[in-house]
């Protein structure tokens, strides 16, 4: 119980400190034109997802390690929805690696085929794929039979129980508004047998296939798109060195080779903050005998969602003009940070 009690606070912490960064993000985007470049607008929707995270894919997942009992519907949801912000942040993390690929490769002819418009096209289509993906167990592929059969016995006591009360409360004299409610639910039983039948004991496992997790998700949806950002990445630093054994780079080269390497660690941060969980979800496939135990699974989930908040923190560190942008949002926009004046659009006033 205390274990629990210290992910749910942690969990908490973690969600607040994500929405608030991110938010950060977003507001500085929106105050400093400078900084509105397609890159830029790109991180801005990375920013969004990791926002998704902290607002709703932690608290889904503090409800899913309760392990309440839920109708399956319900629990598959709330099981999907992390899959799908995961999926647009590598998705995004790879647009962004190409986006940095074609502004190395077409310096002369970037700003013609690269636009704010396609970027976000590209950006809606990913959103779509992301969907698709995350959401695919409710199209189908989901462990619905295991999920009742195995909970049956848990959904026909809660429903006996129910009906218990109903029996107790019709006995009883009136006894104001609550009385009556249980006796008049009566006339719904074709819906609470319903519901009743899609009830079960709800965790991240038990509605997802571990082939789905394993061989969909992970390998499929996750290496895949990992390995072709390292093939980007590898490709990026052969061009960088190539232009400087040939001849110097050009200034817009030259300022896309930082970008490059915050992008390369935020590519490391993820596969340290997401790998782990990947891992004991293939051991609890490929050797259903070992068990991992609880502290270390909600380590990984932790570690996972960690990730959200590293994002706007690397870039606040390895991007200076974006770092000095959030610095002047905190210092006009947050509470007991506005002792300096500073202003909105990055203009610094006569000293």
């Amino acid at each position: 119980m205390d274990l629990y009690l210290g992910f749910v606070i942690l969990e908490g912490l973690l969600a607040l400190a994500v929405v608030g960064t991110n938010l950060l993000v977003c507001a500085a985007l929106c105050l400093h034109r400078e900084l509105r470049s397609v890159t830029n607008c790109l991180v801005a929707c990375l920013a969004l997802a990791d926002l998704g995270v902290g607002a709703l894919a932690i608290p889904f997942s503090v409800v899913l390690s309760l392990e309440l009992t839920l109708c399956f519907y319900t629990c598959l949801f709330l099981a999907c929805f992390p899959l799908v912000t995961t999926q647009f942040s590598i998705l995004l993390l790879l647009l962004i690696a190409l986006n940095a690929q074609l502004k190395i490769r077409l310096p002369s002819s970037y700003a013609v085929y690269v636009r704010k418009g396609r970027a976000l096209g590209a950006v809606g289509l990913c959103w779509l794929l992301s969907l698709l993906i995350g959401l695919s167990p409710m199209m189908g592929w989901n462990r619905q039979g295991p999920y009742v059969e195995g909970n049956r016995t848990l959904a026909t006591t809660f429903a006996a129980e129910r009906g218990a009360v109903v029996l107790i409360a019709r006995d009883q004299p009136y006894g104001g508004f609550l009385s009556k409610v249980y006796p008049g639910a009566r006339g719904a039983s074709a819906y609470r047998q319903l519901h009743d039948e899609h009830l079960g004991r709800c965790s991240f496992t038990s509605v997802f296939a571990p082939e789905y997790l394993v061989y969909f998700i992970f390998f499929a949806c996750t290496l895949l798109p990992l390995g072709a950002l390292l093939g980007i990445y590898a490709d990026l630093f052969r061009l960088v060195r190539g232009h400087f054994l040939a001849r110097p780079l050009r200034a817009a080269t030259r300022g896309e080779l930082p970008m490059a390497r915050t992008l390369l660690l935020l590519l490391g941060i993820f596969c340290l903050c997401w790998i782990p969980l990947h891992v004991i979800t293939c051991v609890r496939l490929l050797c259903p005998g070992c068990r991992s135990s609880a502290a270390l699974d909600r380590l990984a989930v932790l570690l996972s969602h960690l990730n959200s908040l590293a994002n706007p923190l690397v870039y606040a560190m390895r991007k200076k003009d974006f770092g000095r942008a959030l610095r002047s949002v905190c210092l006009r926009y947050v509470p007991g940070c506005s002792s300096a004046k500073v202003q909105p659009q990055g203009r610094s006033g006569r000293r």
